[in-house]
């Protein structure tokens, strides 16, 4: 049995409202417990991120250096057990743990909510984290469903890779919608210069034929704009 203290405590603190580290201290002086098994209840739900000097998109690969920026995130149902500092130097001889970001909530659902601002307000210059990754985590549908096992982020990073590509696909959609478009305006202009074509001068009057012909130049406007803002 491993007695030390996880470092998925403060979940554990978060969800029972108990002081895990102070009862550790008290048995290491030879108190007892200060709470039995039937003192236990479960109240809410809690979400832990390590978040980490090490650079996602690069397998995760150690990101030592200083610490030039820290904006750490609070609130109602946040928690960040922290070591560092602003200017703070991070080095490569230990565990690069930057801290452990806590939510919690009387729902699983506020408690993404809480984390999802929390990561967002989170900020650290100087080096690559875990933030960004986390950022994507909490807003995947499969995990805020709650389908998680061992190949959670396998499939994760398969979407990540699918939505990457996406972006082609977005084009050929633009493309399509500027045909659209132009197809449009094209039917307007012409049936803009078939009206005035046939109608007499003592129907349409001036005043009409510059209303017709104000009309043709938006139409040709729109047409000169359109295909700059799908280029």
């Amino acid at each position: 049995m491993n007695t030390r203290l996880q470092v998925e405590h403060p979940v554990t603190e978060l969800v029972t409202g108990f002081d895990l580290v102070c009862e550790q201290i008290k048995v290491a002086a030879g108190a007892r417990l200060s709470f039995g098994q039937e003192d236990l209840h479960w109240r809410g739900h809690a979400i832990e991120c390590r978040v980490y000097a090490e650079d996602p998109e690069n397998n995760f690969f150690p990101s030592p250096g200083k610490i030039t920026f820290l904006r750490v995130p609070a609130g109602p149902g946040i928690r960040d057990d922290s070591g560092v500092a602003e200017g703070d130097e991070v080095s490569i001889y230990y565990d690069p743990m930057i801290s452990k970001l806590a939510a919690w909530g009387s729902t699983r659902a506020q408690a993404i909510d809480r984390l999802r601002r929390a990561l967002d307000e989170y900020a650290v210059g100087g080096i690559k984290t875990t933030l960004p990754f986390f950022r994507e985590i909490v807003r995947d549908e499969e995990f805020i469903d709650g389908r998680l096992d061992t190949g959670f982020i396998s499939r994760f990073n398969e979407r990540r890779e699918r939505a990457k590509e996406r972006p082609h696909l977005a084009g050929g959609t633009q493309a399509s919608s500027l045909h659209q478009d132009i197809a449009v305006i094209a039917a307007a202009l012409a049936y803009s210069r078939a009206r005035r074509k046939r109608s007499p001068d003592h129907q349409t009057g001036e005043q009409s034929k510059w209303k017709m012909a104000g009309r043709e130049a938006s139409l040709n406007s729109m047409v000169t704009r359109k295909v700059p803002e799908h280029r």
